[in-house]
């Protein structure tokens, strides 16, 4: 519970009240950052990169400091482009990731945010390993506006439903097709070989839009370990971060789009179904910088 108190913007806020910049703001600026899941490497770049501008411009006042800072984590932010490529008709959206970061939810709540601009969704269940897992995605889809392609029978080959889902799409001038993987199979290469195969029965028709990778702020670097796999075989264009509670962990937000090189594209920061949104990185540093 104290975690969930804690902000970042909060930490910073005391840090700028000061009066001068001194060796103590940037020992606790270092102490913010950890806390806030920036990971050592990407604080000490940063922090770096903030002492010589401060030395460039001969400041010691901590509100040049601040916005310093703002600007740092805006720039780094927006090197990748963070727009979702929607316009195919169907588009085509791929979403991957380990069972038990929120992806069921996730797709439910992409389904809303895209039907809030006039788009029509179809949902294909193609983790048809896991009954519950269908059900609970059909639950979704309807809470977002969606039609679902469900598996005919349990176990059905995950390719076979992905394909009759872009089917529909295409017979039904549906805009969007979302379609749900497994997260989670015996071996790491059966997950991607079953990936792979769904990658190719859609290809013959038409093309893939976006592959979006589902990641859970709230475990940091361990969940960016764990969907490495993906990263490296999945073909992932972008990336969705769920549970994003506040400014606590906002700091992985810029260590994972660095490491991975993959754009943010969507940040989810709540349990609503509208609580998806597209990622923009001016909004997102001043929530996390205040």
């Amino acid at each position: 519970m104290a975690e969930r108190s804690w902000s970042l913007g909060g930490a910073l806020r005391g840090m700028f009240a000061r009066q001068t910049i001194d060796e103590t703001t940037w020992e606790d600026l270092e102490d913010a950052m950890i806390g806030a899941d920036f990971g050592p490497d990407l604080t000490d770049a940063v922090v770096a990169e903030l002492r010589e501008k401060v030395a460039r411009y001969r400041t010691d006042d901590p509100a040049d400091l601040r916005r310093m800072l703002r600007e740092t984590l805006e720039e780094r932010l927006a090197r990748l482009d963070p727009t979702l490529r929607l316009t195919a008709r169907p588009a085509v959206v791929l979403v991957v990731g380990v069972n038990g970061v929120g992806k069921t939810t996730t797709i439910g709540k992409f389904a809303k945010f895209v039907t809030g601009y006039g788009r029509s969704v179809v949902v294909g269940a193609a983790d048809t390993f896991r009954a519950a897992a269908v059900e609970q995605l059909a639950t979704w889809a309807e809470r977002g506006g969606a039609a679902i392609v469900r598996p005919q029978q349990q176990g059905q080959d995950p390719a076979s439903v992905a394909f009759q889902t872009v089917e529909r799409a295409m017979r039904e001038g549906i805009d969007i097709a979302i379609i749900d993987t497994a997260g989670r199979l015996q071996t790491k290469s059966g997950l991607m070989d079953e990936l792979g195969k769904i990658r190719r029965v859609i290809e013959k028709q038409t093309e893939i839009a976006e592959v979006l990778l589902v990641l859970d702020a709230t475990t940091g670097q361990n969940g960016l370990a764990q969907a490495e796999a993906f990263i490296e075989h999945a073909g992932v264009t972008g990336l969705v971060l769920t549970k994003l509670d506040g400014s606590a962990k906002g700091g992985f937000v810029l260590a994972v789009q660095e490491k991975t090189g993959i754009p943010i594209k969507l940040v989810g920061q709540g349990e609503g179904i509208g609580d998806l949104t597209g990622f923009t990185p001016h909004v997102f540093v001043q929530q996390l910088v205040g």
